[in-house]
């Protein structure tokens, strides 16, 4: 696929030809029709076009696989897009799900164009059908925008509340998606995370945990209480999502439960009592091993849960269960992994990779839990190399005085593969075996020394390095073996082996004193040919035989000094200058000459043939940093066992507040049902308390509930799509519910939050009512159907009638936030129902206002926490008392999202009686708008009594420009011209992004696109308080972060187009300072920069 978005012929290469055939074409009409095929692609792209637009949604269909084709094969088909887009609406859920993949595609590349179909996206966020709904929260979180982050930011907000548990899986997706973005998002994420946690689907929980794992790891206090459920559904989770929770519980066992291991420890110590021991000391070892470990009800409830996953077909749950085992499990227990893991060699090579590189790992610390499946790591002839080799490996950490013999042969028969490198790492394998098990060290000497006169070079040098580490445990009785090997010097050509005989010569030239001076005097002779490695052991030679047999050998080692001071290597001349300066005594020479013999004749110490799979075991099984030995970026350290246990009341959850919190999703099951266990063998266990048991059964049953639940979804997911789009009677009480449930609950959960005294309890009981009140007002021809279910509710109703007096207030506030919560859909294409006018006391109420707020399209305008910026009340006068008979009229930007579209600014009209009689039927008429221009006018207001006042909103879409919106404001005898102005300020919407983001998007928006002016400051005026104050208050900006004391800057798009708008303030020095504007809308730039001119520079 094209990664700039280029079609094949525009990238040059093999396109030259089809460009000289479509010149032909076009020069020749009379062309065969044949040559058709080398048309240019805009005729295609027209007959893509037509069928795109046709009525039958077989040729849509056959249109977007064609135009899929063309991105697989890395042409451009964003040209394609308005024609495309239009399908969205589609009913045939094929052609929407090819027109999203679609989408996905371009959002990142034309993101102006991505940027158009939101709108379209939000509207499908609200469809009955649960795929179509995740499809559309897919495509917005793929788009890779930072300006949509808070619309995201919503959308997620919305899914995480849906009745369908595939919506909420998506939801969770769309949190990484979103955290990769914008990471500043992370404490809003978090508490989506934590809602989403408490969720008992099992279509949910593998998703909510790959997110948790993304956006907050170390957030182990969200885990105590969903522990024991995500035990419990573990069995039935997919697959992948298994993988995920058991390597988050792996992580969370360790820091929450004492080792296990300890009681091992103590039982061994015991068994090796000591004959001499004392009547004290006997006793308090019996009484440690009385007091040994009790292990925690909550860590037997994941191991008995995970072991029957071992029977998995994913090889990935298997492993994760083993690597579980290994960390956890007391160390009798962890050997049920073993046969498992074997069953997996049968997988293809990748995976056997992976679990070779395991066992490899787990048999050096526990050798008797692979010994009886030695016979499954044989090679065989087809395996590939790297297979061969980590099967040897786990043979040699398997060898023992029992199997030595048997493998010792097997070993003989790998000798002699025609695979060289697996034949020298059998020879390696073999000298650890002989090192290992001191009772075949000979023989595995005597069979190293026969490989010598092997025809194969690399068999022959790869035993001499090894047969040189086995000579340094016991040189004294192998004299004979050293005669052998420096008979071989002259056949032997491999730089390494022939160092390694001459390293063995001179270390014990006083056992071969014949030998060592004629071996010196033969390599003498070939000296300049030899490879470094080996002119430094000739060198060595040399140094050693001065010191012990200076009369033979002083000529030549004066000679082989000579040659290496004149060598092209570097190293060979330090080391001759070196080893002249010590060994061969002059005036010059030093203090340290004194002590030559015991410096190159020291006893050197045997080396160790260790596995290199032994400094593995301290990463995490079956992670990348284990395969790569290396930590990687990512990688979470298993934290070490801690000495006590932290209190494990907190994983305890109380069962009246779990069924509380999720009334609105399950109220659909039967309540009648008995309650079933999960597991009947699980919840028969010994070691549980009342309190594990009972959690157990009741998260058991309700993820049972669910399982019904989402079945149920998923086949209405199945039906047709004139089904899914067809409004009959169940289809909408489903979306009346979906839209009050959701409502309902996040008012609660704001009332909560703003602690305004009120209790859990009430709370609960308020959300309850809300809901029940306005599943009623949404629909009246469901009533029939709201009475067969009044007797199922009548028992909730009952114990909610007595605070419902009580919650009145509480009501009252919430009414009016929640029809605007329902209202503010973003949606510019289907224009909504103007709201009916309300009192000015519950439009302008603080909860309100804050609500919307949190409602935002765009975060909060300022980032910076110490400064405080509020929404301006500054008004302006819209129809002066005298001027309209006693109707005085005022509005204000509220500078918050408009519920009538996302393209409309939100202007606050207050309408005031100073009349001493009533006025009537206030409304407006004879709109005068510019062209493209639109206004959304408020629901006329029936009666204005004297001395009264209301506020009312409208919407304006002035298409970022600044002109006038004329109107009439109407009553029942008298009509008044009036006319809005916005100021520039007031056309933008605040965003938030980084630094970095910023000046990626400045960058891209210089030249004609860059607005500057260079301004005089009061020094009073140059502080960053005051500036950012001063320049939020004239537009309505958001503020960057900046790393600079004297450069401020600030950001927002434009209502209508979504065009950026980045302003800098520079501070030169205390009196002057730099206004710079960058932004698409350069004539809206320019206004900007004359409003905000005056503000900085006025005193």
């Amino acid at each position: 696929m094209s990664g700039n978005g280029l079609s094949y012929s525009e990238q040059g290469g093999e396109a030259a030809p089809e460009v000289a055939q479509e010149a032909a074409t076009a020069t020749n009409p009379s062309t065969p029709a044949a040559f058709g095929l080398f048309s240019s692609d805009t005729k295609k792209n027209e007959d893509l076009k037509q069928m795109l637009e046709s009525s039958k949604d077989s040729a849509k269909l056959d249109a977007m696989k064609r135009i899929v084709g063309m991105i697989a094969k890395g042409k451009n088909a964003s040209e394609l897009f308005p024609a495309v887009v239009k399908n969205v609406a589609s009913k045939n859920i094929e052609i929407k799900k090819l027109v999203y993949v679609y989408l996905m595609r371009y959002a990142e590349e034309q993101q102006d164009l991505a940027l158009l179909s939101i709108s379209t996206f939000q509207r499908a966020l609200k469809d009955p059908n649960q795929l179509i709904r995740a499809s559309a929260l897919r495509v917005l979180s793929s788009i890779r925008v930072p300006i949509i982050v808070p619309i995201m930011m919503l959308a997620i907000k919305e899914a995480s509340s849906d009745l369908s548990p595939y919506v909420r899986k998506n939801a969770a997706h769309a949190i990484q998606k979103l955290y990769s973005l914008d990471p500043e998002q992370k404490e809003m994420l978090i508490e989506v995370i934590e809602k989403l946690l408490k969720d008992r689907s099992t279509l949910v929980a593998g998703s909510v945990v790959m997110a948790f794992e993304e956006v907050c790891p170390d957030r182990i206090d969200l885990i105590h209480k969903n522990y024991r459920k995500l035990c419990n559904l573990l069995v039935d989770v997919e697959e992948w999502g298994q993988v995920v929770i058991i390597h988050m519980l792996t992580r969370y066992a360790r820091t929450q439960f004492v080792s296990p291991w300890k009681d091992d420890e103590l039982v061994e110590e015991y068994n090796e009592n000591n004959f001499y021991e004392s009547d004290e000391e006997q006793k308090e070892k019996d009484r440690k091993v009385k007091n040994t470990y009790t292990m925690d009800p909550d860590h037997r409830l994941l191991l008995r849960n995970t072991k029957p996953l071992l029977q998995s077909r994913n090889a990935a749950v298997v492993m994760a269960v083993a690597q579980l085992y290994w960390h956890l499990a007391p160390k009798a227990e962890a050997g049920i992994v073993s046969k498992s893991l074997v069953r997996l060699l049968r997988s293809n090579r990748e995976v056997q990779y992976i679990v070779l590189q395991n066992i490899a790992t787990m048999s050096i610390q526990r050798k008797g839990m692979f010994e009886p499946y030695l016979k499954s790591f044989y090679v065989r002839s087809t395996d590939p190399t790297m297979i061969k080799t980590l099967k040897l490996e786990i043979l040699t950490n398997l060898a023992n005085e029992a199997n030595i013999s048997t493998l010792l042969r097997e070993f003989q028969t790998y000798v002699k593969s025609q695979d060289k490198q697996f034949a020298a790492a059998t020879i390696q394998a073999i000298g650890r075996c002989a090192t290992n098990i001191t009772e075949v060290t000979d023989t595995c000497l005597n069979g190293l020394v026969c490989l010598l006169s092997n025809r194969d070079e690399i068999v022959v040098a790869e035993s001499v390095v090894v047969i040189k580490k086995l000579l340094q445990t016991q040189p004294a009785h192998h004299g004979e073996i050293i005669k052998h090997m420096a008979k071989l010097l002259d056949n032997i050509t491999v730089p390494v082996a022939r160092a390694s005989i001459l390293w063995l010569i001179g270390e014990y030239c006083e056992r071969v004193p014949k030998i060592a001076p004629d071996v010196l005097r033969k390599t003498a002779k070939s000296f300049t040919n030899e490879d470094d490695l080996v002119k430094l052991q000739i060198l060595n030679l040399g140094a050693k035989l001065y010191l012990t047999n200076s009369k033979q050998t002083k000529l030549l080692t004066q000679y082989v000094l000579n040659l290496g001071k004149y060598d092209q290597s570097y190293d060979i001349r330090d080391r001759t200058r070196f080893i002249r300066q010590l060994i061969v005594p002059n005036e010059k020479s030093g203090a340290l000459s004194k002590y030559a013999k015991k410096i190159f004749l020291a006893q050197k110490p045997a080396p160790l043939l260790e596995s290199p799979f032994k400094d593995r075991d301290h990463f995490q099984l079956g992670t990348l940093s284990h395969t790569l030995n290396s930590q990687v970026t990512g990688y979470l350290e298993l934290s070490d066992w801690p000495e006590v246990a932290p209190d494990p009341s907190v994983r305890n959850v109380d069962i009246a507040e779990s069924a509380k919190e999720w009334t609105g999703i399950l109220d659909k099951t039967e309540k009648g049902k008995p309650t079933e266990k999960f597991y009947s063998e699980s919840e028969e266990e010994e070691d549980e308390s009342a309190n594990t048991s009972t959690s157990e059964s009741e998260s058991s049953s309700e993820s049972e509930k669910e399982d019904k639940e989402a079945g149920s979804s998923d086949e209405s997911s199945g039906s047709s799509s004139e089904e899914s789009s067809d409004s009959e009677p169940d289809s909408k009480e489903s979306s009346v519910k979906k839209a009050s449930r959701v409502a309902a609950e996040s008012d609660s959960e704001d009332i909560e939050q703003k602690g305004k005294g009120i209790s859990k309890e009430r709370s609960t009981s308020s959300s309850s009512d809300a809901e029940s009140t306005s599943s009623e007002e949404s629909s009246s021809d469901l009533k029939s159907e709201s009475d067969c279910k009044s007797d199922s509710e009548s028992g909730r109703s009952r114990s909610a009638a007595s605070s419902k007096k009580e919650e009145k207030t509480v009501q009252d506030k919430i009414a009016p936030k929640k029809q605007d919560v329902f209202l503010l859909d973003l949606d510019d294409f289907c224009p909504v129902t103007t709201p009916v006018a309300v009192p000015t006391s519950a439009v302008l109420s603080a909860s309100l206002t804050a609500d919307l707020e949190g409602l935002s399209l765009s975060s909060s305008p300022v980032i910076d926490v110490t400064t405080q910026v509020s929404v301006p009340t500054k008004t302006h006068e819209l129809l002066h008392r005298m001027s309209g008979k006693g109707l005085a009229a005022h509005y204000c930007f509220s500078r918050q999202p408009s519920i009538f579209g996302d393209r409309m600014v939100s202007v606050q009209v207050t309408v005031t009686n100073t009349s001493d009689q009533k006025i009537e039927n206030i409304h407006i008429e004879e709109k005068k708008l510019p062209a493209g221009m639109r206004m959304q006018e408020f629901n006329p207001i029936e009666c204005l009594e004297p001395a009264g006042s209301i506020t009312v909103s409208m919407g304006i879409d002035f298409c970022d420009s600044a002109q006038t919106a004329s109107f009439q404001l109407c009553t029942k005898d008298d009509r008044f011209n009036v006319n809005i102005q916005p100021p520039v300020g007031e056309l933008l919407l605040p965003v938030t992004m980084s630094e970095k983001d910023f000046k990626k998007e400045q960058g891209m928006l210089t030249g004609m696109n860059e607005t500057s002016a260079t301004i005089a400051v009061a020094p009073q005026n140059s502080t960053r308080l005051v500036i950012i104050e001063r320049v939020v208050k004239a537009a309505n900006l958001g503020v960057v972060p900046s790393g600079q004391d004297n450069i401020h800057r600030f950001a927002a798009k434009t209502v209508h187009s979504g065009s950026l708008m980045l302003v800098t303030v520079e501070l030169k020095d205390s009196s002057t300072a730099q206004l710079v504007i960058n932004t698409e809308k350069t004539v809206i730039g320019s206004v900007l920069l004359r409003e905000l001119k005056p503000v900085l520079s006025q005193g």
